[in-house]
């Protein structure tokens, strides 16, 4: 794709302008109107939804859109790392480096050019040297291979030059290109979701960097941890009432604060206007009463009464039908919100004892564990590490090696795999029904005590109504989190709980698993969930020897 670069970077005087952005994907209008200003002070954040048009926005900064109204201005130089990485990229690892901090390196080869020539007594040396110089104090030259050095070995991304990038897996060869751009020194900094590839020094590096960084950040991600660390202005595109881009001040905090009272104006807008349309239906409906009635006048009325009060009878009734069409509904439905069913606990204080549980090739050492009725617990380690295989043998889905796992009797236990197992060709809604009913036909619960869908704040009604193969990745998600929460456990098991939702309903789902009588243990890698979650005793699972710390 095409870039909008200029020779030399701008520095204090670069700025990235939208003025009015309106961009049209079909018949449907993605960006309404926006209107944003990015300084080499600016460290933003774009959220939404899939389909939301992050991405979009992102290639209309970069140039490499056009919108179809308003106009986007640009001074300086600017990087971009998207979010898809070509598979056949037939440069090497130091090809990529050496394009990436080209400028720096011919503005150091020009330098050197000049003084050599300045040595022989050139005329228009010094003048070559001076610009030469001048230059390369703006792009910082003489470090440039040195910062993408430290970016490549902060991200573990590859480091043999001679290495091709198209032997490389995807998340190597977005680290690569990463770090080529964090060592650039760009103006501006254009990121799509750069926390997919990284592990956990390679966020906090990733986090550091564009915290200091001297130019602009433009960062489009679903990490709340980035968005809490980073991000000073958030550019949310989920849906509004009046279908305005919301643009938030404060860092994360304050766009968590903006988004609660913005839905709390959109349910009371929604709200009065429902209110006014019954209203207006009723008085309508009474209208219309009156008209059948008002044929029938009582005894003794003349004729010419009879047809003058009729005559503003549907009179009373057309000017009624007129309020009605005239007061159409202008707000649509307020987004969902998800509401966590009361979850029981269990009498007693032993819920849930874990002996010695181990599994060869998946777990080196045994665990052991006992859980509290409404206790809490965090497994974490690194990948590989065995914690689905920790959930799963808990759950009973896997059988262990050795060990043993004892519940308290009569307790209920939910597990929310990291993975569907969705039969794709089935209706959400039938799935969720024959998953109640069997709940209820084998005793678990009774009729009286089942959820409803619609209670959950899930799925809206016609994503229930579809098939589980036209769902959304994060609409298949919530469904799997219904289903656990139908059973009402006593003890939740959740492997990586917030894998494809929204920001919205993972703090809305944080906030749940803080307040809930049931017993919970996750196993996450979402970072602002374990910062939410720290005060809770933690296993720890080690990728290397399995040694598990509990404190």
């Amino acid at each position: 794709m095409p870039t909008l670069t200029q020779r030399l970077p701008a520095r204090h005087r670069a700025q990235l302008s939208v003025s009015n952005v309106s961009v049209m994907r079909g018949a449907v209008r993605v960006l309404n109107h926006l209107d944003l200003t990015i300084t080499p002070a600016s460290r933003i954040a774009i959220v939404g939804e899939n389909g939301r048009g992050k991405s979009t926005l992102l290639h209309v900064l970069a140039g490499w859109l056009l919108p179809d109204d308003g106009t986007v201005k640009l001074v300086g130089t600017i990087g971009v790392a998207d979010q898809e990485m070509p598979a056949g990229d037939e440069r090497t690892v130091g090809e990529a480096i050496a394009e990436s901090i080209a400028e720096p390196l011919s503005v150091l080869r020009e330098l050197s050019q000049a003084a050599e020539d300045m040595a022989l007594g050139d005329s228009g040396a010094a003048d070559r040297y001076a610009h030469a110089l001048e230059a390369a104090e703006q792009l910082d030259a003489w470090d440039a291979e040195r910062r993408v050095q430290i970016a490549l070995e902060a991200l573990d991304a590859e480091t043999r030059q001679d290495r091709l990038l198209r032997d490389l897996s995807v998340g190597q060869r977005y680290r690569v290109r990463l770090a080529c751009l964090l060592g650039s020194n760009d103006d501006f900094l254009l990121l799509d979701e750069p926390t997919n590839h990284l592990d956990r020094s390679g966020l906090d590096f990733l986090s550091t960097q564009l915290k200091a960084r001297a130019g602009g950040v433009v960062v489009v991600t679903h990490d709340r941890a980035l968005l809490a660390d980073v991000a000073e202005t958030i550019v949310d595109l989920d849906p509004t009432h009046d279908e305005r881009i919301r643009i938030y001040g404060n860092g994360y905090s304050g766009y968590r604060e903006g988004r609660v009272a913005e839905r709390e104006r959109w349910e009371q807008e929604y709200a009065r206007q429902q209110a006014e349309l019954a209203r207006l239906q009723d008085s309508l409906s009474a209208a219309q009463d009156r008209l059948v009635s008002g044929w029938r006048p009582e005894k003794g009325t003349n004729k010419h009464g009879r047809a003058t009060r009729a005559g503003g009878l549907v009179q009373s009734v057309h000017r009624r039908q007129e309020m009605l069409e005239e007061h159409a509904v202008t707000i649509p439905e307020p987004p969902l919100q998800f509401h966590c069913p009361q979850l029981p606990g269990t009498g007693g204080s032993a819920l849930l004892a874990v002996e010695n549980l181990s599994s060869k090739d998946r777990l080196a050492r045994p665990v052991s564990f006992t859980l509290a009725q409404g206790g809490r617990l965090a497994v974490t380690g690194p990948n590989g590490s065995g914690k689905s295989t920790l959930l799963r043998m808990i759950s009973g889905s896997l059988e262990p090696d050795a060990g043993s796992v004892r519940l308290q009797h009569g307790a209920r236990m939910g597990s929310l795999k990291q993975e569907s197992e969705l039969d794709l060709a089935h209706r959400a809604s039938d799935i969720y029904a024959q998953h109640v009913g069997k709940l209820v036909a084998a005793g678990v619960l009774a009729e009286s005590a089942t959820i409803d869908l619609a209670q959950l704040g899930l799925l809206r009604k016609s994503e229930s109504a579809k098939r589980v193969g036209e769902l959304s990745m994060g609409q298949q998600r919530r469904l799997d989190l219904a289903l656990v929460l139908a059973g009402k456990p006593h003890l939740l098991l959740l492997d990586e709980p917030t894998n494809h939702l929204s920001i919205a309903l993972v703090d809305e789902l944080t906030e749940a698993l803080g307040s809930t009588r049931a017993a919970v243990i996750l196993s996450t890698h979402d970072r602002q969930l374990l910062r939410d979650v720290e005060d809770w005793p933690t296993l720890r699972l080690d990728a290397m020897t399995g040694e598990e710390v509990q404190s």
